[in-house]
């Protein structure tokens, strides 16, 4: 545009003051839209965050329902074969009862048949996918109830326990699911204590709902166990399925609620069962 043109501009302006007012209307018009713009811009690029996220965890889950089917009808084949063998198992101990030093291999191989036992049972409460048959548990009497399943191995072990779970908390939740939840966070506590040391539940009701605590006085956790440690499969030890802790994490997700670990400032580590003050009011 020209100087003369501006100026002619300028003087329309000055002279038409509608055509002054037309010219603001659109300049505020054109910053709000480009206002718009810039906001729908940003909308766009959370929402394609967001599906991306979703995306990757639909992948996930459907992995894990495939993996599931595959474990499940692996662990049946195999349970079904245990039945019979162990049947064979006891009807030779029979025959062999004055023979020591072959009851000593029957006792090994015994052994070896729960450790695939409980390989099964992991695999087919991952895999398990009925709803929790919710209802009022009582958090201390439970936890009771793995110490008194555990307290030989407890007692071998020279294992400290301590209860800061009140009498009287409840929660609302599947009670075969939930202890076999404490059971686990049990288990992989002894783990971290093959010589000793203590081991401190804890139960509390915050704003958010239940919080159910398993701490213990092991080495603690390094960080791909912090990260991966509820992963189906994932494990550092020689033995066991990796099943343990995403059994429970599969626990705390069917009920609404979450698990996490940390390290303790004292040393040790710490799991943390959360169920979410919704589900309590839902299921009441």
């Amino acid at each position: 545009m020209s100087r003369t043109d501006v100026k002619q501009v300028k003087n329309c302006q000055t002279e038409d003051p509608n055509l002054e007012a037309v010219l603001a209307a659109w300049h505020m018009a054109t910053v709000r839209l480009e206002e718009t713009h810039k906001a729908l811009r940003g909308q766009v690029a959370r929402l394609t965050d967001e599906l991306e996220v979703k995306n990757r965890e639909l992948a996930r889950k459907n992995r894990l329902a495939d993996l599931g089917q595959m474990a499940s009808h692996v662990a049946h084949e195999v349970r079904n074969n245990l039945v019979p063998t162990t049947l064979y198992m006891s009807l030779l101990r029979r025959r062999l009862a004055a023979d020591s030093e072959c009851l000593g291999i029957l006792d090994k191989i015994d052994a070896s048949f729960t450790a695939l036992d409980a390989t099964v049972n992991d695999l087919l409460s991952f895999t398990a996918e009925r709803e929790p048959l919710v209802g009022s548990v009582d958090v201390r009497g439970l936890v009771d109830e793995v110490l008194e399943s555990l307290a030989p191995q407890l007692a071998a072990q020279e294992i400290h326990t301590e209860l800061d779970v009140p009498f009287g908390l409840r929660v609302m939740a599947d009670y075969d699911m939930l202890r076999r939840a404490v059971l686990n966070l049990t288990l992989n506590a002894l783990d971290a204590m093959p010589d000793g040391g203590d081991l401190v539940y804890t139960g509390v009701r915050t704003a958010d709902g239940v919080e159910i605590e398993v701490a213990d006085s092991g080495p603690g956790l390094n960080d791909e166990v912090l990260t991966k440690g509820f992963e189906p499969f994932f494990t550092t030890k020689s033995h066991g399925t990796g099943l343990g802790l995403a059994i429970v994490g599969r626990v705390a997700e069917v009920h609404g609620g979450r698990v996490w670990a940390v390290n303790c400032p004292e040393g040790g580590a710490a799991f943390t069962l959360c169920f979410p003050r919704r589900v309590l009011e839902a299921a009441a």
